[in-house]
């Protein structure tokens, strides 16, 4: 029990630190953008800028790591066929763990389709790749494995798993390296525990696996012995057959950036705010911009032009952007509404923003895909945005709380050591 509540706590705080990290990152982003609108292609000046940016995404790449770990990472969900996504993110791998290291990928067959989003399957396999290379220093074998299993109480028995009953899609990835000693096992999911050198790991590898595969309402069980490699085994849920598939809307690609439509911008750090507002009118749009939701209120009282669509932050001081959308709904019903923010995904919904899958954009963004969603909403029809979504699939068991304890209990067995995962 102390273990998860500290494990939680540290999970709050990486989302309450994401919010104005994401916004600063937002900031740097977009300002580099517009600077490199401004200069000679080829130049000095642009090489520097993109160092920025380049700079600026990989510290974006580090915030996501820290909301998978506290399960508050935003998903792009949709239902899918696990072996195309893994089939693909696989032929980038080869990259990452060197050319010293065999990689095999053996699909499964008849593989239930289940809810992901391919995005955070590629921080899993990539963190579980690049674990698998650093036990492997002087080349090994590294096969990535999927399967359709359908777990019966003999199955959990066997495994000495915690987790429902049921049908999984399963991804297991198992190397050739020394193994896992028995005293680290107990920590390997830990945030920042690492047995690397300093500077040559963040110990954040593991626990960016362990949170996206509990936001998913997943399971990692893990098996280790010394000299004998280890192996990792992710289990997610798979849907009914009859549940259809999602398109989040959030890749939108081929489409025009310009636009002649009129935005209310309303965010509430100036900085941010201003940058957007200068782009989205290079684009061709005509925008009013507001701090805050009262601002944006009383501007659609006094000025009877056409907003076509309101860009909203979702947290802000006075009333929150999906007070402001409720306010538009009464005042301009014809209006769309796209929000932005940089808090985690749960904050999002406590503020009863609904449409988060469509109309969501999570800070930091470029410039590009603030165009893109703005314009990818703009142009969705009437009836998929109104259309009911489809509900994530339930799973009935008596405690699916986050139990690090029950993550860290270990069980040994001729010498093997075994992971109970929960």
């Amino acid at each position: 029990m102390l273990q998860s509540q500290k494990m939680d706590a540290i999970g709050r705080l990486a989302g309450g630190v994401a919010h104005d990290f994401n916004n600063l990152l937002t900031i740097i982003t977009s300002y580099s953008e517009l600077a490199l609108d401004s200069v000679a292609t080829g130049s000095t000046t642009q090489m520097r800028i993109q160092e920025i940016l380049s700079a600026a995404h990989r510290a974006a790449g580090l915030t996501r790591q820290l909301l998978a770990f506290g399960r508050k990472q935003p998903q792009a969900l949709r239902v899918a066929e696990l072996n195309p996504v893994v089939a693909d993110i696989v032929k980038g791998l080869h990259r990452l763990i060197g050319e010293d290291i065999e990689l095999t990928f053996a699909p499964g067959l008849g593989l239930g389709r289940a809810r992901l989003d391919p995005v955070q399957i590629e921080q899993i396999l990539m963190n579980l790749a690049a674990n698998a290379r650093d036990a492997m220093p002087q080349g090994g074998h590294c096969t990535i494995e999927t399967a359709d299993v359908q777990l019966n109480e003999q199955y959990v028995e066997q495994k000495r798993a915690i987790i429902p009953l049921g049908r999984y899609a399963v991804i297991t990835v198992t190397d050739t390296g020394g193994g896992i000693p028995v005293e680290h096992l107990s920590h390997i999911f830990e945030p920042f525990y690492t047995t690397k050198p300093p500077g040559k790991g963040t110990g954040l590898g593991l626990a960016t696996v362990y949170g996206i595969v509990k936001q998913n309402h997943g399971f990692v069980w893990v098996y280790s012995e010394p000299d004998m490699g280890t192996t990792f085994r992710i289990y997610l849920p798979c849907v009914p057959e009859r549940t259809s598939s999602i398109d989040t809307g959030d890749e939108i690609s081929g489409i025009s950036l310009r636009g002649t439509e009129t935005i209310l911008l309303v965010e509430d750090e100036e900085a941010l705010r201003k940058a957007a507002a200068e782009y989205l009118r290079l684009r061709g749009y005509t925008v009013f911009e507001a701090p805050n939701g009262q601002d944006a209120i009383s501007l659609v009282k006094n000025d009877e032009s056409m907003i076509h669509l309101t860009v909203t932050d979702v947290v802000m001081p006075h009333m929150s952007g999906g007070q402001l959308a409720r306010e538009l709904e009464e005042l301009r019903p014809e209006t769309r509404v796209l929000f932005v923010s940089g808090y985690p995904g749960q904050t999002v919904l406590d503020h009863k923003v609904v449409n988060v899958e469509t109309n969501f954009l999570q800070k930091p963004f470029t410039l590009k895909q603030l165009a893109k969603k703005v314009r990818g909403v703009l142009d969705l029809d009437l009836t998929a945005r109104t259309s009911p979504g489809v509900e994530a699939p339930s799973v009935e068991v008596e405690d699916l709380h986050v139990s690090m304890a029950t993550v860290g209990s270990v069980s040994h067995s001729s010498g093997r050591s075994v992971l109970r995962a929960k």
